[in-house]
């Protein structure tokens, strides 16, 4: 275990608390004209994923638990788990689809994702900003509508539903955040 100062945690950081290991979801400092400056840390138990609100004193002491992260591709779904391998050693690793949460819908095959272990287990999983998918249905484009910020409901090849401008059309290749499945832009492909 390391031990850091409260304001230097970061979101995605793995904390030891009390004897379990967290997920740090925010760290928010505060710095109020009297009195002493303070650190609010947002947190998941990574065991059952209680989310737990924790104020610091921001120079206090946190326990950071060491985690290493390493790239991994995506290969399949293992009923209610994720398989991932490490390309250098072809190692697999075996993340629980808690760890995974709601972003599993995005994930491709062949995909390179970051993998944080600690002491071999998966704590959490870092997808990418971006993802390429497919419009499978979507409204037709109404005439006259006005082309300014216009947006329609869409399903996408995954099964998630996107708001699209409306120019997009059924059989579209189209990029979307894989954190709230936001549309980015047409893909270039």
């Amino acid at each position: 275990m390391v031990k850091v100062i409260a304001s230097s945690v970061r979101k995605g950081n793995i904390l030891e608390h009390e004897g379990q290991l967290y997920s740090v979801l925010s760290a928010e400092s505060f710095f109020p004209g009297k009195g002493t400056p303070t650190t609010q840390i947002d947190m998941r138990r990574l065991s059952d994923g209680v989310k737990v609100s924790q104020r610091y004193r921001t120079t206090e002491q946190v326990e950071r638990a060491h985690v290493e992260d390493r790239e991994h591709s995506y290969l399949y779904k293992d009923g209610e788990n994720y398989v991932f391998m490490e390309p250098e050693t072809f190692e697999q690793v075996t993340v629980p689809s808690e760890v995974i949460g709601d972003q599993a819908v995005y994930l491709q095959e062949g995909m390179a994702c970051m993998v944080s272990i600690h002491e071999g287990i998966a704590v959490s999983i870092e997808l990418p900003q971006k993802v390429t998918l497919e419009v499978v249905e979507t409204e037709p484009t109404v005439k006259g509508q006005t082309a300014a910020s216009s947006y329609k409901p869409a399903m996408l090849s995954n099964g998630t539903k996107s708001m699209v401008p409306a120019h997009i059309t059924p059989g579209t290749r189209i990029v979307v955040m894989t954190a709230d499945g936001a549309y980015v832009e047409r893909a270039k492909d």
